[in-house]
């Protein structure tokens, strides 16, 4: 977006634990207050904060789309406002004040740097893909991963996947993830998957914990539409997008996931790269 640009009505989001973020969301406010733009919160939101909440507004009386979303925690906040604001031209901007924050625009010890250009619009936009699943009530886009694990304390899976109609991979594991370019840092590289560059068009496909020494993760093209059958005949396994359950597969059902791109808006700070970000963030957790 162009520093020009009018930030007038933002969105929050904020971390799980409000003491984690209480000195952002002041800062939030503050800034808000300096360049006069509405904020607003939903219900969870205000009842978590309390009184350091003041002034923020119901999003029920949001009407039509916001010129911002800030959230203000680490990677599942910044994926609940994008998953909120998917298929909209509201940019997500995040601060992190999470673990490690891969997606975040800015760190929480820049949080006045980050706040003031995040109300000044001062800052870059990357449009990012999904993964959306057919469950049931409706498909919801991942813009992480969708991932299917056995319950706890039942047998090990026996997931297969197919593509273009052939199955390419089958094996009694702990469970099977996809995952977009974005989500591939995550649940999919713990499974030794490989890390797709922001900008590459397709997904991957890995299982957790495979019991065969043969299984590898796959790269899949963005036409390709993927399903994944329980091929068990006892239990089933939970579905979850972006890490929030989202349903089950039952024994002997199948799923389709399909590549959905430019589904998400992520703010970025001018100059900021993707393989910045894995330098900067892989390399602080080994330190």
């Amino acid at each position: 977006m162009s520093p020009a640009a009018v930030i007038s009505r933002a969105v929050i989001y904020t971390h799980g634990s409000p003491a984690e973020s209480a000195p952002g969301l002041a800062a939030a406010r503050a800034g808000a207050e300096r360049v006069g733009c509405e904020l607003f919160a939903d219900e969870e939101e205000l009842g978590k904060h309390g009184d350091a909440a003041a002034g923020i507004r119901p999003l029920a009386e949001l009407e039509g789309d916001p010129d911002l979303c800030l959230a203000l925690g680490g990677d599942g906040t910044i994926l609940k406002g994008l998953r909120r604001f998917a298929d909209t031209p509201v940019p997500v901007f995040g601060i992190n004040y999470g673990t490690v924050g891969f997606l975040a625009a800015a760190e929480a010890e820049a949080l006045e740097r980050g706040i003031t250009a995040a109300f000044a619009a001062d800052f870059e936009t990357i449009e990012l893909p999904a993964l959306e699943p057919a469950l049931e009530g409706g498909s919801r886009p991942a813009l992480n991963d969708v991932s299917f694990t056995r319950r706890p304390h039942h047998r090990v899976a026996e997931l297969s996947y197919r593509l273009g109609g052939r199955e390419v991979g089958h094996v009694r594991c702990d469970g099977l993830v996809a995952a977009t370019p974005v989500g591939s840092t995550g649940y999919n590289l713990a499974n030794g998957g490989p890390i797709l560059a922001w900008g590459v068009e397709g997904f991957v496909v890995s299982f957790i914990a495979p019991h065969t020494l043969t299984s590898r993760p796959l790269v899949v093209a963005p036409d390709d539409v993927l399903h994944v059958h329980n091929v068990g005949e006892i239990d089933s396994v939970d579905i979850a997008v972006d890490g929030v359950l989202a349903g089950e597969l039952e024994p002997g059902s199948m799923i389709e996931i399909r590549f959905r791109d430019r589904v998400g808006k992520l703010a970025q700070l001018e100059g900021e790269t993707f393989y910045g970000r894995i330098r900067e963030k892989f390399g602080r957790l080994t330190q």
